[in-house]
């Protein structure tokens, strides 16, 4: 069977000489334009950076806002560890946003002087979780400088809000905090913790060191309370880290990335978690980068780069099915014409290599070695994903977390 497809292949290939060999030459462009996009922030990652914001001289109010969808195993435990931060207990308040969770979760949170908001308005998503906060907020006549977005399984380290404080007193808007995997207990959560590293690496310090804003990545996120009030409320309904993304873009509104403050997030830990999170992913993705390229136009005029930049980003593969598909198209070439296909094989080596230099060296251990044998499962997971794209931008699918 495997022999009978090669002749195919190698006859179709004599016959269509020129045309192989253009077609060739034009998916090689395309995969190196995106290799070299990737290995030139990886590069500019590895640099440390040479500043540290001072100390404030003054401290800001902050509101943490938890959107938690049936969150009952985890909320309470992240938000008792984050009372423990040394910031004045005074000066911050938590917010959780509470969405189909028991009435007993909701008094212990109370209990713990959290505030509750029970959502009853459909639908059940992070963007319509945040907008009720803030209506919440307006509503009580709270007053707040500063609003910082965090996962219901999300803990942080206790000067969290002391260095985010630092950061806004000298000039921040927006930024993205370093998230990090706190779980790494299977070989799915192990690629998952490897993948977050590369993208921190490459999407957010790479870029902020070339001058380019930070990636959002969902949580450990913080922005200026009027800045945020202005953008959820006229975001829709899935994907509000690209959403939020692309309206500060806009405005040309520069997001930093905070390498030193971490916020520690649990890894989906099986493949159809992995499956359904991706699918999320690569929706929200698709979908705001067909909406946003009508603002191409004015953004060149403008001279907007961090906007083109991000459409540019969103406009590539996913990392995972870059590295797959290399290998595939190195691999048919060996078969066809050996000498076609060694650019191919180096094209591969220099993706090896900036993936090197992106991943830390802690994640660099005898787990990750054992993970490696899931980068196949992974792959097809992300190749299936193409095909069930359409609606998952309308519906809301749900992560669930477990209290590790």
């Amino acid at each position: 069977m495997i022999e009978d497809i090669i002749n195919i292949l190698t006859n179709w290939t004599n016959n269509n000489e020129k045309i192989f060999h253009m077609g060739d030459a034009i998916l090689f462009l395309l995969f190196l334009v995106s290799v070299l996009y990737l290995f030139v922030f990886a590069l500019f990652a590895i640099k440390k950076k040479t500043y540290t914001y001072p100390t404030a001289r003054k401290k800001y109010r902050f509101a943490v806002l938890f959107p938690a969808y049936k969150e009952d195993s985890v909320i309470l435990h992240s938000v008792k560890t984050f009372f423990k931060n040394t910031y004045p207990r005074d000066l911050y308040d938590i917010i959780v946003i509470s969405d189909q969770m028991s009435d007993s979760t909701n008094k212990k949170l109370e209990a713990l002087s959290a505030r509750v908001i029970e959502v009853t308005s459909s639908p059940s998503t992070k963007t319509n979780a945040l907008k009720n906060a803030i209506e919440y907020i307006e509503k009580e006549q709270l007053e707040y400088d500063i609003i910082v977005i965090l996962d219901a399984d999300n803990l942080t380290d206790t000067d969290f809000l002391e260095k985010i404080n630092d950061a806004f007193y000298s000039g921040c808007s927006a930024v993205q905090t370093h998230r990090v995997a706190k779980n790494r207990d299977t070989n799915i959560a192990v690629l998952d913790a490897v993948s977050e590293e590369i993208n921190n690496s490459i999407f957010r310090k790479g870029h902020t060191q070339i001058g380019f804003s930070s990636a959002l990545i969902g949580s450990g996120m913080a922005f200026e309370y009027d800045l945020f009030k202005e953008c959820i409320m006229s975001s829709q309904q899935i994907g509000v880290d690209k959403q939020l993304e692309q309206i500060l873009l806009l405005q040309n509104i520069y997001i930093e990335y905070l390498e030193v403050v971490y916020t520690y997030d649990e890894k989906v830990a099986n493949k159809d978690s992995f499956y359904d999170q991706r699918r999320r992913w690569l929706s929200n993705q698709f979908y705001n980068l067909f909406h946003g390229l009508k603002n191409i136009p004015l953004a060149i005029l403008k001279g907007n780069w961090d906007y083109c930049n991000k459409l540019f980003q969103w406009m590539m593969p996913p990392r995972i099915v870059l590295f797959g598909l290399i290998i595939i198209f190195a691999v048919i070439m060996t078969i066809l014409d050996w000498s076609l296909s060694l650019k191919w094989w180096g094209l591969f080596l220099l993706l090896c290599i900036t993936f090197s230099l992106a991943v830390p060296d802690y994640l660099v251990d005898k787990r990750f070695k054992k993970a490696l044998i899931s980068l196949p499962l992974v792959f097809m997971l992300m190749c299936l994903n193409f095909f069930r794209l359409k609606g998952a931008n309308k519906e809301f699918i749900h992560t669930k977390h477990s209290n590790s």
